[in-house]
C-alpha cells in the first residue's frame, strides 16, 4: 500500500541496531486519529547491562499510549527495544529514556511506561513514568504484572 512506502523495516530483513541512538523507530498513520482508545506493548523480556558491571539486566516492560495521529510501528519497536541489549544503563535511565523517545517521535495523547526489573544485589528496582493524568474517560487496564514475589 502507498501509504507504508515509507517504511525500511517492515517486510525487510533488518539487522539489529548497534545502539537505541542508531534505532529507527518508525511510525504508521492512526486510522481512528478522534476515537480515544489505548495502546499496550508488552516486552517481558527486555535486556540492558548494567553500567558498573557490565553483567545483564533483565526486565519486563509495559508500554501503554494513547495515540494521536501516529502510531509506532511494532517491528520498528521490537528492534528499538531489542538494540538495549549491549547498552550500558541504569533501570531508571532505560525505563524513562525509552519512554521519552517514543513520546518524541508519537506526540501521543497520553503514555506510560512500566519497567519491572528482576532483582539485581537481590533487590527489584520498578521504574514507573507517565507524561500526564490519563485523559478522562480512557479505559486503563492494570498492567498486569505483580509485585515481586519471586517474579516470573
Amino acid at each position: 500500500m502507498a501509504k507504508y512506502a515509507k517504511l525500511r523495516q517492515l517486510g525487510h530483513e533488518t539487522p539489529l541496531p548497534a545502539s537505541p541512538a542508531e534505532a529507527l523507530l518508525e511510525t504508521v498513520p492512526n486510522p481512528h486519529p478522534g476515537t480515544l482508545y489505548l495502546a499496550r506493548f508488552t516486552q517481558p523480556e527486555f535486556t540492558s547491562l548494567c553500567p558498573v558491571t557490565g553483567q545483564p539486566d533483565f526486565a519486563h516492560l509495559v508500554i501503554d499510549y494513547v495515540p494521536r495521529a501516529k502510531l509506532v510501528e511494532s517491528k520498528s519497536l521490537k528492534l528499538y527495544l531489542n538494540s538495549f541489549r549491549n547498552e550500558a544503563a541504569f533501570h531508571e535511565d532505560c525505563t524513562v529514556g525509552i519512554g521519552k523517545r517514543l513520546v518524541k517521535e508519537l506526540a501521543p495523547r497520553w503514555l506510560r511506561i512500566a519497567g519491572y526489573w528482576y532483582p539485581r544485589g537481590g533487590m527489584p528496582i520498578d521504574v514507573f513514568w507517565q507524561t500526564a493524568l490519563p485523559p478522562k474517560g480512557l479505559w486503563l487496564p492494570d498492567t498486569g504484572v505483580a509485585s515481586y514475589r519471586g517474579r516470573g
